[in-house]
């Protein structure tokens, strides 16, 4: 791609987008610009249009108006630029399939579904299970996997794409602190190289030491920056509104100031 080299074209923008179910705005006009290089929470109450604006983004579901531009293009023009990994609850886990042919998928956006996949396709896709910890769980089928080893079978698909730009929604979700670990090393190696990671992500005692890139949603877009300067106590009121165990939790994180978390072993 042209834009590859070029970190002053934004990773991701979006323009007045505002997405509706049945006339009712779920995401209302929300603008915002995403360097390259930075790894992203997504941050919300539940109902707040998080996952909505990735898969809206993705061109999965209607844009009411606005648009979104990933590396400057369409997300037609970038597709296999982009990875996608999705919920873990809204996959068919009973699929018959092996951990290797799932991670084997992420290989078809570059060789082209029709294509044959080649030795160098297989050989990537062994490199990605090594990374993620699976590699003796590739004949194993994935209805016999944990959550945890589903969660990592996804993120190796997802690393094997080799895409710009990655998608995640809530990759952390129902997995084992070692698996939480894993995952949050390999988002930062990818976003080490340059490349682009945005996660949608419900922890907020994580978000200062994960994240380096916030945005805060509430059906209308609060803030996107800098952790430093957009996950503050007053942002994240506006983001929770009344919820009142939401907000005695940012309370309890903005009195503790150092934001602690059991994952501070990380690098």
């Amino acid at each position: 791609m042209k834009t590859d080299h070029n970190k002053q074209i934004p990773a991701f923008e979006v323009h007045d987008l505002t997405v509706a179910f049945d006339k009712k705005p779920v995401l209302w006009n929300i603008d915002l610009q995403i360097p390259q290089g930075k790894l992203v929470g997504i941050i919300g109450p539940n109902g707040a249009g998080k996952s909505t604006l990735i898969k809206a983004s993705m061109g999965l579901l209607p844009i009411s108006s606005g648009y979104v531009k990933i590396l400057n293009e369409p997300i037609d023009e970038v597709r296999q630029h982009v990875s996608y990994v999705p919920q873990r609850e809204s996959v068919d886990w009973d699929f018959p399939a092996s951990v290797m042919d799932v991670v084997l998928m992420g290989r078809y956006t570059q060789a082209g579904m029709f294509r044959p996949l080649r030795q160098a396709d297989k050989d990537i896709a062994t490199d990605c299970l090594k990374q993620v910890g699976m590699l003796q769980f590739a004949d194993r089928q994935i209805s016999q996997l944990s959550g945890g080893q589903q969660q990592r079978t996804f993120l190796a698909r997802a690393l094997a794409q080799q895409a710009d730009l990655y998608f995640m929604d809530e990759p952390f979700a129902g997995v084992d602190a070692a698996t939480e670990k894993t995952i949050i090393g390999l988002l930062r190696s990818i976003t080490d190289s340059g490349k682009t990671v945005l996660v949608v992500h419900h922890d907020l005692q994580s978000v200062q030491q994960y994240f380096d890139w916030v945005i805060l949603l509430n059906t209308r877009l609060i803030a996107s920056g800098a952790v430093t300067e957009a996950f503050t106590s007053e942002l994240l009121k506006e983001t929770y509104g009344g919820k009142l165990s939401i907000l005695s939790e940012v309370g309890n994180l903005i009195r503790r100031e150092s934001f602690p978390n059991r994952e501070t072993t990380l690098p």
